[in-house]
């Protein structure tokens, strides 16, 4: 990969790599892979800004489809697809030595697995207020009973639910997570004067932090925002549920494994319980982001909870913004970049 001298003259003046987009030579070559088609677009727009002749596919990374990956060093991929470790293996011997996930999650591909072969794998950053905003419009519909009125108004019965909604500011919310989403959480949430707790394993922002187990004690609404490890994996498991408020709620915009879906189930039936709104679920893959309307679901939890008048549910779709989708294209191709960057050592 080479580049003309003012692109790398101004690259190092400004530390960053969109300085070379005007005029870097077109050698980079990197394969999206999973690529949609408002995502294609960006990526054919922006990519010769960057110095980059990418190759597209719709077609997720696979053993079969290695192949495109010819002459890439870097892919992009999508995080709607799991990504098998003898997939990796066969990007490894195919070249590819550096992932660009779309996404902020990892849970579709073994990083270590990939380290192992010789593939470092990187996330995107995105602008936090896509996720953010969404988190709000659950919570605010979970307290309104949202779902009940919309059912109801949806076959022309416009009686008011024999259960009155909740006022924001009355209620206390924990948010489990601190990072860039979990803090644009909280901002939106004092804006509306309800008292906002915070639980993080690594305090990073300006937040009334308290343990998690006095937080789940607190709080009316309880929102999950932190990242998917073997550490967090069922982080409110059937014991941590019990110990919350009775008639409190739960939202999860994070990663579905985050949440007992069992556990939440039985609190739900038993009306512990004041409802949930989940954009992510257990086992939501191979379900999510298809039409299921005429297939029957395989997953008894997730039919459960969507027969519940008190639990809403979206296919995670939180992140799914104009601006969001913006920010990922961007930063994928800046990502590889800064990747070629440090292999031909120009710091």
């Amino acid at each position: 990969m080479t580049y003309s001298e003012p692109a790398r003259t101004a690259a190092r003046r400004t530390g960053s790599l969109a300085a070379w987009s005007s005029s870097a030579v077109l050698t980079t070559r990197i394969t999206i892979y999973g690529c949609e088609p408002d995502e294609e677009v960006l990526f054919r727009e922006l990519a010769p800004r960057f110095g980059v002749m990418p190759t597209i596919t719709e077609e997720a990374v696979s053993e079969a489809t290695v192949d495109l990956a010819s002459g890439s060093r870097c892919i992009s991929v999508g995080h709607k697809a799991q990504i098998t470790n003898s997939t990796l293996l066969a990007l490894s011997r195919a070249g590819v030595a550096y992932i660009s996930t779309r996404s902020i999650g990892y849970n579709h591909l073994e990083v270590e697995y990939a380290e192992s072969v010789g593939i470092c794998v990187e996330n995107v950053a995105y602008s936090p207020d896509s996720v953010a905003d969404y988190t709000l419009m659950l919570i605010l519909m979970a307290v309104r009973n949202a779902k009940s009125t919309l059912r109801r108004a949806d076959v022309h019965d416009y009686r008011l639910n024999e259960v009155r909604g909740k006022d924001l500011r009355d209620l206390t919310v924990g948010v489990i997570g601190t990072g860039r989403i979990g803090a644009a959480v909280m901002d939106r949430l004092r804006g509306f004067g309800c008292r906002v707790l915070a639980y993080d394993t690594h305090p990073r922002t300006s937040a009334d932090y308290v343990p998690l187990d006095e937080l789940l004690r607190l709080s009316d609404v309880v929102t999950l925002h932190t990242p998917l490890t073997p550490e967090t994996h069922h982080l409110l498991n059937r014991q941590r549920i019990a110990q919350l408020k009775p008639g409190a709620f739960i939202v999860n915009t994070g990663r579905g494994p985050l949440l007992d879906t069992e556990a939440l189930v039985a609190a739900l039936e038993s009306g512990r319980l004041g409802g949930a709104a989940l954009d992510v679920l257990e086992g939501e893959e191979g379900i999510f982001y298809a039409d299921r309307s005429t297939n029957p679901i395989d997953s008894k939890p997730l039919v459960r909870l969507q027969e519940l008048p008190n639990v809403i549910i979206s296919p995670h779709t939180a992140y799914y913004t104009d601006r969001a989708l913006s920010d990922t294209v961007e930063n994928s191709i800046i990502n590889c970049l800064k990747y070629e960057r440090r292999k031909q050592q120009w710091i």
